[in-house]
């Protein structure tokens, strides 16, 4: 592993632990050359899975664009890391399969923030069901309140 400080490929590991429920191991680092200490995360290499567009492209999943899309949402909002990460998580192992249409991923990252933060689950159902104006809005709060 390269130390992001100087390069070097030489460290050492000081501690390992399990993270992301299980599916991740967070590892910390120390450079043997510089003394910079940072954090690895090694996760199990799942068989290529594919997300369905709408519009019926195939694309490689990539969690780096889920866990985008769920901080956008939870932006300014008072929700621990923790609780992000632990949401991301949920739904890439709920993802099964070697496609998965992007509405089921959408689904479940709204089922999850309906538990966690009210504004979050309206500020992604906007993105995600393409509100164009405020009655829209004002359903989904209206649908939200119901539940």
């Amino acid at each position: 592993m390269k130390c992001p400080k100087c390069g070097n490929d030489d460290d050492k590991v000081l501690d390992s632990r399990s993270a992301r429920d299980g599916v991740a191991i967070r590892r910390r680092r120390e450079c043997l050359k510089c003394g910079f200490r940072f954090t690895t995360y090694e996760e199990i290499d799942r068989e290529d899975l594919f997300v369905v567009k709408r519009d019926g492209r195939r694309e490689l999943f990539q969690r780096e664009k889920l866990e985008k899309s769920v901080r956008i949402a939870c932006q300014k909002r008072p929700i621990p890391e923790s609780k992000v990460q632990e949401l991301i998580s949920s739904v890439v192992s709920e993802l099964e399969g070697e496609e998965v249409p992007s509405e089921r991923i959408g689904m479940l990252v709204m089922e999850h923030l309906h538990g966690i933060d009210e504004v979050a689950y309206i500020r992604f159902a906007s993105v995600y069901r393409r509100f164009t104006d405020v009655n829209q809005f004002l359903s989904a709060i209206t649908e939200m309140v119901r539940k």
